[in-house]
């Protein structure tokens, strides 16, 4: 059997641009997508905190220091510049492995710097 998990995850990230006319995705400063283990153009879960939102997309290199977490293409009508965001990726693991497996959670300040990050924690069952 295979498990769904969550494999990673930008915490509060802070939307600094949302360009319409854009062939889509989301760009992500590469330190915070090497930070999270996200691989450009990995399917993303993002959950916009500012108004409810919940829409799937992919990552983009932005440059990094750059502090960008940018929305394109259609996906800039479920954004604007100032929201709130949960960015997540997931993977399919074999129960075995997924009994084992921790997330890379990346918690940011309002200017997308790192604040901290940690392991994700299993509960015990």
């Amino acid at each position: 059997m295979r498990i769904t998990m969550l494999k990673s995850k930008l915490h509060r990230a802070t939307v600094t641009h949302a360009e319409l006319d854009y062939e889509g995705s989301c760009a992500i400063d590469t330190n915070l997508m090497k930070a999270a283990n996200i691989l450009p153009f990995e399917q993303l879960h993002i959950y916009n905190v500012s108004n409810g939102e919940r829409f799937n997309t992919y990552a983009i290199v932005a440059p990094a220091g750059s502090n960008t977490i940018g929305i394109n293409g259609a996906a800039a009508h479920k954004a604007n510049v100032g929201d709130t965001l949960i960015i997540c990726t997931y993977a399919e693991f074999e129960a075995q492995e997924a009994a084992t497996f921790s997330p890379d959670l990346v918690y940011l300040t309002q200017n997308n710097q790192i604040s901290h990050q940690t392991k994700g924690e299993l509960a015990q069952i």
